[in-house]
């Protein structure tokens, strides 16, 4: 994975994101004076959705509710 700096990154942001769509490959984006990697730069294809949980075996048998005035305090979850 190539990387690249923020200050990199401000001056060729086209140049970098016609990268990414014409190869397919991320780019790491690396900040500070230890140029630690911070983010990735990747293309929208290999962004997994978020999907929504099921209860498994339970699925279309249970549900969860959880009502507005539910609560917890700090001490009942300490001493619990």
């Amino acid at each position: 994975m190539k990387t690249i700096t923020a200050d990199e990154l401000q001056a060729r942001l086209r140049e970098v994101l016609d990268q990414v769509i014409k190869n397919g490959q991320p780019i790491a984006l690396s900040y500070g004076k230890q140029q630690t990697k911070v983010a990735a730069i990747v293309p929208y294809s290999q962004v997994k959705p978020k999907t929504a949980r099921t209860l498994g075996l339970m699925k279309e048998r249970a549900r969860c509710i959880i009502h507005d005035d539910f609560a917890l305090t700090d001490e009942h979850i300490l001493h619990s």
